[in-house]
């Protein structure tokens, strides 16, 4: 484990809800990601888009999970992370549009020490992408190892499972 300062499971607070100051999605920024990742005609087409159920150009769902992680790590870069093990109840329920002005917001729902390894925590996180609206553009629930603190290890385990044996 490293000893680099940042938060660890035990400064982690259940109900803490931290949010991102906002990124203006340009079109140049939509059409690059699309023509190189996911090239369908509404991602990446101008002109075929405006006969898309959308009428323009959209971000990709998977460059709109993009834009949050960068975005969550003005929130959460200090967590002292192991890994992610999971993202459940996965959803996009608005489009991106070039113009939004997007942030991300991070609220803790869960926390429990590892089973089978004293020197992680699982921490379940809700995490959100809104628009200048309010709407929510992208959402999931993470679950995430997190280092604990030398202090605070007791004898869970020997450490050798990473993903499910150690939820």
């Amino acid at each position: 484990m490293t000893s680099v300062a940042g938060r660890y499971y035990e400064d982690i607070v259940i109900g803490d809800l931290r949010e991102s100051g906002p990124h203006t999605v340009t079109r140049e920024e939509l059409l690059e990601f699309a023509t190189r990742y996911d090239p369908q005609y509404f991602h990446a087409d101008p002109v075929a888009a405006r006969d898309s159920i959308f009428g323009e150009v959209v971000a990709s769902g998977i460059h709109t999970a993009a834009l949050w992680r960068a975005l969550d790590h003005e929130i959460s870069g200090d967590i002292l992370w192991i890994c992610g093990v999971a993202w459940e109840e996965v959803r996009w329920p608005q489009p991106v549009r070039a113009g939004d002005a997007l942030r991300a917001r991070a609220e803790t729902l869960s926390k429990r020490q590892s089973r089978s390894d004293a020197n992680r925590g699982i921490v379940e996180i809700r995490y959100s992408l809104l628009n200048q609206r309010d709407e929510i553009v992208f959402t999931c629930r993470s679950v995430n190892l997190i280092e604990v603190r030398e202090s605070a290890r007791g004898s869970a385990g020997d450490g050798a499972p990473i993903l499910s044996e150690a939820i």
